[in-house]
Protein backbone atom coordinates (compact mmCIF):
# COMPACT_ATOMS: atom_id res chain seq x y z
CA UNK A 1 0.00 0.00 0.00
CA UNK A 2 1.40 3.37 -1.07
CA UNK A 3 0.87 6.30 1.27
CA UNK A 4 0.01 9.85 0.36
CA UNK A 5 2.74 12.37 1.14
CA UNK A 6 0.86 13.79 4.13
CA UNK A 7 0.52 10.28 5.55
CA UNK A 8 4.23 9.65 5.06
CA UNK A 9 4.99 12.95 6.82
CA UNK A 10 2.85 11.89 9.78
CA UNK A 11 4.56 8.48 9.95
CA UNK A 12 7.97 10.18 9.84
CA UNK A 13 6.99 12.50 12.69
CA UNK A 14 5.73 9.52 14.71
CA UNK A 15 9.22 8.00 14.63
CA UNK A 16 11.18 11.19 15.25
CA UNK A 17 12.26 11.97 11.69
CA UNK A 18 12.67 15.77 11.40
CA UNK A 19 9.79 17.20 9.32
CA UNK A 20 8.07 20.54 8.86
CA UNK A 21 4.49 21.31 9.83
CA UNK A 22 1.80 20.15 7.43
CA UNK A 23 -1.94 19.65 7.19
CA UNK A 24 -4.29 18.16 4.62
CA UNK A 25 -7.19 20.08 3.08
CA UNK A 26 -10.03 19.02 0.82
CA UNK A 27 -11.45 22.48 0.06
CA UNK A 28 -9.89 25.89 -0.72
CA UNK A 29 -11.36 27.21 2.54
CA UNK A 30 -9.66 24.45 4.55
CA UNK A 31 -6.41 25.24 2.72
CA UNK A 32 -6.67 28.89 3.68
CA UNK A 33 -7.29 28.06 7.34
CA UNK A 34 -4.32 25.67 7.39
CA UNK A 35 -2.08 28.26 5.71
CA UNK A 36 -3.03 30.89 8.27
CA UNK A 37 -1.87 28.59 11.08
CA UNK A 38 1.12 26.89 9.48
CA UNK A 39 2.37 30.02 7.74
CA UNK A 40 3.09 31.61 11.12
CA UNK A 41 6.06 29.26 11.41
CA UNK A 42 7.66 30.43 8.14
CA UNK A 43 6.88 34.10 7.67
CA UNK A 44 3.55 33.41 6.02
CA UNK A 45 5.04 31.17 3.32
CA UNK A 46 3.46 27.77 2.69
CA UNK A 47 3.54 25.22 -0.10
CA UNK A 48 0.33 23.80 -1.58
CA UNK A 49 0.99 20.24 -2.78
CA UNK A 50 -1.37 17.96 -4.67
CA UNK A 51 -1.86 14.63 -2.89
CA UNK A 52 -1.74 11.92 -5.55
CA UNK A 53 0.14 8.63 -5.62
CA UNK A 54 2.29 9.42 -8.63
CA UNK A 55 5.34 11.49 -9.51
CA UNK A 56 5.61 14.59 -11.66
CA UNK A 57 3.33 16.77 -9.53
CA UNK A 58 5.53 19.83 -9.85
CA UNK A 59 5.78 19.65 -13.64
CA UNK A 60 2.00 19.24 -13.84
CA UNK A 61 1.40 22.36 -11.76
CA UNK A 62 0.44 20.44 -8.66
CA UNK A 63 2.95 22.11 -6.32
CA UNK A 64 2.75 25.87 -5.71
CA UNK A 65 4.40 28.24 -3.23
CA UNK A 66 2.04 30.63 -1.46
CA UNK A 67 3.25 33.77 0.31
CA UNK A 68 -0.13 34.50 1.88
CA UNK A 69 -3.21 32.60 2.99
CA UNK A 70 -5.10 34.19 0.08
CA UNK A 71 -2.58 32.70 -2.37
CA UNK A 72 -2.80 29.31 -0.68
CA UNK A 73 -6.58 29.35 -1.10
CA UNK A 74 -6.27 30.32 -4.77
CA UNK A 75 -3.66 27.63 -5.45
CA UNK A 76 -5.77 24.99 -3.71
CA UNK A 77 -8.78 25.99 -5.82
CA UNK A 78 -6.71 25.50 -8.99
CA UNK A 79 -5.11 22.21 -7.90
CA UNK A 80 -8.14 20.44 -6.42
CA UNK A 81 -9.80 18.45 -9.19
CA UNK A 82 -6.69 18.56 -11.36
CA UNK A 83 -5.75 15.41 -13.30
CA UNK A 84 -2.14 14.34 -12.85
CA UNK A 85 -1.19 11.29 -14.91
CA UNK A 86 -4.70 9.89 -14.59
CA UNK A 87 -4.97 10.65 -10.86
CA UNK A 88 -7.60 13.18 -9.79
CA UNK A 89 -6.55 15.48 -6.95
CA UNK A 90 -9.07 15.26 -4.11
CA UNK A 91 -6.90 16.79 -1.37
CA UNK A 92 -3.88 19.02 -0.96
CA UNK A 93 -1.23 19.25 1.70
CA UNK A 94 -0.42 22.68 3.12
CA UNK A 95 3.23 22.49 4.14
CA UNK A 96 5.39 24.91 6.05
CA UNK A 97 7.79 26.84 3.83
CA UNK A 98 11.53 26.24 4.15
CA UNK A 99 14.68 28.17 3.27
CA UNK A 100 16.61 25.44 1.47
CA UNK A 101 20.38 25.52 1.29
CA UNK A 102 21.00 22.02 -0.15
CA UNK A 103 18.93 19.09 -1.38
CA UNK A 104 19.83 15.41 -0.91
CA UNK A 105 18.28 12.03 -1.68
CA UNK A 106 17.82 8.96 0.51
CA UNK A 107 15.82 5.77 0.25
CA UNK A 108 15.77 2.27 1.64
CA UNK A 109 13.96 -0.46 -0.21
CA UNK A 110 13.53 -4.19 -0.51
CA UNK A 111 16.15 -5.62 -2.87
CA UNK A 112 14.34 -8.73 -4.05
CA UNK A 113 17.05 -9.84 -6.47
CA UNK A 114 19.69 -10.01 -3.73
CA UNK A 115 17.28 -10.95 -0.91
CA UNK A 116 18.29 -8.06 1.28
CA UNK A 117 17.62 -4.35 1.79
CA UNK A 118 19.27 -1.60 -0.19
CA UNK A 119 19.99 1.96 0.92
CA UNK A 120 20.52 4.57 -1.79
CA UNK A 121 21.82 8.04 -1.05
CA UNK A 122 23.06 11.06 -3.00
CA UNK A 123 24.13 14.63 -2.33
CA UNK A 124 22.17 15.52 -5.48
CA UNK A 125 18.52 15.40 -4.51
CA UNK A 126 15.43 17.11 -5.81
CA UNK A 127 15.67 15.67 -9.33
CA UNK A 128 14.48 12.48 -10.96
CA UNK A 129 16.57 9.86 -9.22
CA UNK A 130 16.07 7.44 -12.13
CA UNK A 131 17.65 10.01 -14.44
CA UNK A 132 20.58 10.49 -12.08
CA UNK A 133 21.10 6.73 -11.79
CA UNK A 134 21.36 6.42 -15.58
CA UNK A 135 23.30 9.55 -16.44
CA UNK A 136 25.63 9.75 -13.44
CA UNK A 137 25.50 6.45 -11.53
CA UNK A 138 28.63 7.33 -9.58
CA UNK A 139 26.64 10.10 -7.85
CA UNK A 140 24.28 7.58 -6.27
CA UNK A 141 25.66 5.49 -3.41
CA UNK A 142 24.16 2.01 -3.15
CA UNK A 143 24.75 0.25 0.16
CA UNK A 144 23.41 -3.21 1.07
CA UNK A 145 21.70 -3.40 4.46
CA UNK A 146 21.57 -6.65 6.43
CA UNK A 147 17.95 -7.11 7.63
CA UNK A 148 19.24 -8.71 10.83
CA UNK A 149 21.31 -5.63 11.69
CA UNK A 150 19.61 -2.73 9.95
CA UNK A 151 21.09 0.76 9.87
CA UNK A 152 23.10 1.22 13.03
CA UNK A 153 25.79 3.83 13.67
CA UNK A 154 28.36 1.95 11.58
CA UNK A 155 26.03 1.45 8.61
CA UNK A 156 24.82 5.06 8.71
CA UNK A 157 28.46 6.22 8.65
CA UNK A 158 29.13 3.92 5.69
CA UNK A 159 26.20 5.44 3.81
CA UNK A 160 27.07 9.10 4.38
CA UNK A 161 30.74 8.45 3.60
CA UNK A 162 29.87 6.69 0.34
CA UNK A 163 27.49 9.48 -0.67
CA UNK A 164 30.20 12.11 -0.13
CA UNK A 165 28.56 14.47 2.36
CA UNK A 166 30.60 17.25 3.95
CA UNK A 167 32.15 16.20 7.23
CA UNK A 168 30.29 18.95 9.09
CA UNK A 169 26.91 17.53 8.00
CA UNK A 170 27.55 13.81 8.28
CA UNK A 171 26.47 13.40 11.89
CA UNK A 172 23.07 15.09 11.47
CA UNK A 173 22.35 13.29 8.19
CA UNK A 174 23.37 9.94 9.67
CA UNK A 175 20.98 10.56 12.56
CA UNK A 176 18.10 11.25 10.13
CA UNK A 177 18.96 8.11 8.15
CA UNK A 178 18.87 5.97 11.29
CA UNK A 179 15.42 7.34 12.13
CA UNK A 180 14.21 6.62 8.59
CA UNK A 181 15.39 3.04 9.09
CA UNK A 182 13.22 2.88 12.21
CA UNK A 183 10.26 3.92 10.05
CA UNK A 184 11.11 1.17 7.55
CA UNK A 185 11.46 -1.49 10.24
CA UNK A 186 8.64 -0.56 12.61
CA UNK A 187 6.05 0.09 9.90
CA UNK A 188 6.88 -3.05 7.87
CA UNK A 189 7.67 -0.98 4.78
CA UNK A 190 9.09 -2.08 1.46
CA UNK A 191 10.07 1.47 0.50
CA UNK A 192 10.92 4.63 2.40
CA UNK A 193 12.10 7.45 0.16
CA UNK A 194 12.91 11.10 0.88
CA UNK A 195 13.48 13.40 -2.09
CA UNK A 196 14.52 15.91 -1.12
CA UNK A 197 16.12 15.48 2.27
CA UNK A 198 17.20 19.07 2.77
CA UNK A 199 19.64 21.16 4.71
CA UNK A 200 18.01 24.49 5.56
CA UNK A 201 19.81 27.82 5.69
CA UNK A 202 19.61 27.44 9.46
CA UNK A 203 21.59 24.18 9.19
CA UNK A 204 18.74 21.81 10.04
CA UNK A 205 18.29 18.47 8.25
CA UNK A 206 14.62 17.98 7.29
CA UNK A 207 12.66 15.39 5.33
CA UNK A 208 10.81 17.72 2.97
CA UNK A 209 8.97 15.07 0.97
CA UNK A 210 8.34 11.39 1.54
CA UNK A 211 7.18 8.25 -0.20
CA UNK A 212 6.32 5.17 1.83
CA UNK A 213 5.10 1.78 0.64
CA UNK A 214 3.80 -0.62 3.29
CA UNK A 215 3.86 -4.40 3.04
CA UNK A 216 0.25 -5.57 3.18
CA UNK A 217 1.47 -9.05 4.13
CA UNK A 218 2.26 -7.55 7.55
CA UNK A 219 -1.22 -6.11 8.12
CA UNK A 220 -1.88 -8.73 10.80
CA UNK A 221 0.63 -6.97 13.08
CA UNK A 222 -0.10 -3.42 11.90
CA UNK A 223 -3.74 -2.73 12.83
CA UNK A 224 -3.19 1.03 12.50
CA UNK A 225 -2.47 0.68 8.78
CA UNK A 226 -6.13 0.04 7.96
CA UNK A 227 -6.84 3.72 8.62
CA UNK A 228 -4.25 4.72 6.01
CA UNK A 229 -5.93 2.90 3.13
CA UNK A 230 -7.43 5.05 0.39
CA UNK A 231 -10.74 3.22 0.22
CA UNK A 232 -12.37 5.75 -2.14
CA UNK A 233 -9.75 5.17 -4.84
CA UNK A 234 -9.64 1.40 -4.44
CA UNK A 235 -11.09 -0.72 -7.22
CA UNK A 236 -14.40 -2.02 -5.80
CA UNK A 237 -13.75 -5.55 -7.04
CA UNK A 238 -10.27 -5.60 -5.52
CA UNK A 239 -11.72 -4.25 -2.27
CA UNK A 240 -14.41 -6.94 -2.30
CA UNK A 241 -11.83 -9.65 -2.99
CA UNK A 242 -9.57 -8.36 -0.21
CA UNK A 243 -12.47 -8.45 2.24
CA UNK A 244 -12.96 -12.11 1.32
CA UNK A 245 -9.24 -12.87 1.74
CA UNK A 246 -8.64 -13.52 -1.98
CA UNK A 247 -5.43 -12.88 -3.93
CA UNK A 248 -7.02 -10.87 -6.74
CA UNK A 249 -5.71 -8.27 -9.19
CA UNK A 250 -8.00 -6.55 -11.69
CA UNK A 251 -6.81 -6.45 -15.32
CA UNK A 252 -8.32 -4.96 -18.47
CA UNK A 253 -9.48 -8.06 -20.38
CA UNK A 254 -12.71 -10.01 -20.68
CA UNK A 255 -11.77 -13.58 -19.65
CA UNK A 256 -12.06 -14.11 -15.91
CA UNK A 257 -9.41 -16.45 -14.49
CA UNK A 258 -9.36 -18.58 -11.35
CA UNK A 259 -6.54 -20.98 -10.50
CA UNK A 260 -4.91 -22.57 -7.49
CA UNK A 261 -1.31 -21.50 -7.07
CA UNK A 262 0.37 -18.32 -8.32
CA UNK A 263 2.50 -20.17 -10.87
CA UNK A 264 -0.49 -21.91 -12.43
CA UNK A 265 -2.47 -18.67 -12.54
CA UNK A 266 0.41 -16.83 -14.23
CA UNK A 267 0.65 -19.64 -16.81
CA UNK A 268 -3.11 -19.41 -17.32
CA UNK A 269 -2.83 -15.69 -18.03
CA UNK A 270 -0.25 -16.50 -20.71
CA UNK A 271 -2.24 -19.25 -22.43
CA UNK A 272 -5.42 -17.13 -22.43
CA UNK A 273 -3.53 -14.17 -23.90
CA UNK A 274 -2.02 -16.45 -26.55
CA UNK A 275 -5.37 -18.08 -27.33
CA UNK A 276 -7.06 -14.69 -27.52
CA UNK A 277 -4.49 -13.40 -29.99
CA UNK A 278 -4.27 -16.59 -32.04
CA UNK A 279 -7.93 -17.53 -32.30
CA UNK A 280 -9.83 -14.27 -31.83
CA UNK A 281 -7.46 -11.65 -33.22
CA UNK A 282 -6.94 -10.03 -29.83
CA UNK A 283 -10.62 -9.78 -28.90
CA UNK A 284 -10.13 -11.93 -25.78
CA UNK A 285 -7.67 -11.10 -22.98
CA UNK A 286 -7.26 -11.98 -19.28
CA UNK A 287 -9.54 -9.95 -17.02
CA UNK A 288 -7.86 -10.69 -13.71
CA UNK A 289 -5.39 -12.64 -11.62
CA UNK A 290 -7.11 -14.74 -8.94
CA UNK A 291 -5.24 -17.38 -6.95
CA UNK A 292 -7.49 -19.37 -4.63
CA UNK A 293 -4.45 -21.02 -3.04
CA UNK A 294 -3.22 -24.54 -2.50
CA UNK A 295 -5.61 -25.40 0.31
CA UNK A 296 -8.69 -23.53 -0.85
CA UNK A 297 -12.12 -24.75 0.18
CA UNK A 298 -15.37 -24.87 -1.73
CA UNK A 299 -16.29 -21.61 0.02
CA UNK A 300 -13.18 -19.90 -1.37
CA UNK A 301 -14.04 -21.06 -4.88
CA UNK A 302 -17.55 -19.70 -4.48
CA UNK A 303 -16.18 -16.37 -3.24
CA UNK A 304 -13.82 -16.18 -6.20
CA UNK A 305 -16.59 -16.77 -8.69
CA UNK A 306 -18.76 -14.20 -6.94
CA UNK A 307 -16.05 -11.54 -7.42
CA UNK A 308 -15.25 -12.38 -11.04
CA UNK A 309 -18.85 -12.69 -12.17
CA UNK A 310 -19.44 -9.24 -10.70
CA UNK A 311 -16.98 -7.74 -13.21
CA UNK A 312 -19.00 -6.20 -16.06
CA UNK A 313 -16.04 -6.58 -18.43
CA UNK A 314 -15.91 -10.36 -17.96
CA UNK A 315 -17.63 -12.30 -20.75
CA UNK A 316 -16.41 -15.80 -19.85
CA UNK A 317 -14.59 -17.45 -16.94
CA UNK A 318 -11.76 -19.98 -17.08
CA UNK A 319 -11.40 -22.10 -13.93
CA UNK A 320 -8.05 -23.91 -14.08
CA UNK A 321 -7.30 -26.19 -11.13
CA UNK A 322 -4.68 -28.84 -10.55
CA UNK A 323 -5.84 -30.89 -7.59
CA UNK A 324 -3.27 -31.28 -4.86
CA UNK A 325 -4.13 -30.12 -1.38
CA UNK A 326 -7.26 -28.73 -3.01
CA UNK A 327 -9.03 -31.83 -4.36
CA UNK A 328 -10.95 -31.44 -7.60
CA UNK A 329 -14.20 -32.62 -6.02
CA UNK A 330 -14.03 -29.72 -3.53
CA UNK A 331 -13.49 -27.32 -6.41
CA UNK A 332 -16.44 -28.81 -8.30
CA UNK A 333 -18.65 -28.49 -5.23
CA UNK A 334 -17.56 -24.88 -4.89
CA UNK A 335 -18.57 -24.15 -8.48
CA UNK A 336 -21.92 -25.88 -7.98
CA UNK A 337 -22.54 -24.01 -4.73
CA UNK A 338 -21.64 -20.66 -6.26
CA UNK A 339 -23.93 -21.13 -9.23
CA UNK A 340 -26.80 -22.20 -6.97
CA UNK A 341 -26.26 -19.13 -4.79
CA UNK A 342 -26.05 -16.74 -7.73
CA UNK A 343 -29.09 -18.26 -9.43
CA UNK A 344 -30.28 -16.04 -12.27
CA UNK A 345 -27.39 -13.70 -11.50
CA UNK A 346 -25.03 -16.17 -13.16
CA UNK A 347 -25.17 -15.27 -16.85
CA UNK A 348 -21.58 -15.82 -18.01
CA UNK A 349 -20.19 -19.12 -19.36
CA UNK A 350 -17.63 -21.05 -17.29
CA UNK A 351 -14.95 -23.21 -18.84
CA UNK A 352 -13.54 -25.64 -16.27
CA UNK A 353 -10.33 -27.64 -16.54
CA UNK A 354 -9.67 -30.01 -13.64
CA UNK A 355 -6.69 -32.31 -13.22
CA UNK A 356 -4.89 -34.09 -10.39
CA UNK A 357 -6.31 -35.24 -7.06
CA UNK A 358 -9.92 -36.54 -7.33
CA UNK A 359 -10.23 -35.30 -10.91
CA UNK A 360 -12.72 -37.97 -11.99
CA UNK A 361 -15.00 -37.25 -9.05
CA UNK A 362 -14.79 -33.52 -9.73
CA UNK A 363 -15.71 -33.96 -13.37
CA UNK A 364 -18.56 -36.30 -12.39
CA UNK A 365 -20.01 -33.72 -10.00
CA UNK A 366 -20.01 -31.05 -12.70
CA UNK A 367 -21.38 -33.41 -15.35
CA UNK A 368 -24.28 -34.46 -13.11
CA UNK A 369 -24.99 -30.85 -12.20
CA UNK A 370 -25.26 -30.23 -15.96
CA UNK A 371 -25.46 -26.45 -15.74
CA UNK A 372 -25.95 -24.85 -19.18
CA UNK A 373 -23.21 -22.30 -18.53
CA UNK A 374 -20.51 -24.85 -17.61
CA UNK A 375 -18.20 -26.44 -20.18
CA UNK A 376 -15.67 -29.07 -19.07
CA UNK A 377 -12.38 -29.22 -20.98
CA UNK A 378 -9.69 -31.85 -20.51
CA UNK A 379 -6.62 -29.74 -21.33
CA UNK A 380 -5.36 -26.30 -20.34
CA UNK A 381 -4.83 -25.16 -23.94
CA UNK A 382 -8.23 -26.42 -24.99
CA UNK A 383 -9.93 -24.67 -22.10
CA UNK A 384 -8.08 -21.40 -22.80
CA UNK A 385 -9.15 -21.52 -26.43
CA UNK A 386 -12.78 -22.21 -25.51
CA UNK A 387 -12.86 -19.41 -22.94
CA UNK A 388 -11.33 -16.98 -25.45
CA UNK A 389 -13.84 -17.95 -28.12
CA UNK A 390 -16.79 -17.49 -25.73
CA UNK A 391 -15.51 -14.10 -24.59
CA UNK A 392 -14.96 -12.93 -28.18
CA UNK A 393 -18.57 -13.76 -29.07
Amino acid sequence: MDLFEYQARDVFEKHGVPVLAGAVATTPQEARAAAETIGQKSGGVTVVKAQVKTGGRGKAGGVKVAKTADEAEAHAKAILGMDIKGHTVHQVMIAQGAQIAEEYYFSILLDRANRTYLAMCSVEGGMEIEQLAVERPEALARIAVDPNVGIDDAKAKEIVDAAGFDDADKSAIADAIKKLWVVYREEDATLVEVNPLVKTEQGDIVALDGKVTLDENADFRQPDHAALEDTEAADPLEAKAKAKGLNYVKLDGNVGIIGNGAGLVMSTLDVVAYAGEDFTGGKAKPANFLDIGGGASAEVMANGLDVILGDEQVKSVFVNVFGGITACDAVANGIVGALKTLGDGATKPLVVRLDGNAVEEGRRILAEFNHPLVTIEATMDGAARKAAELAAK
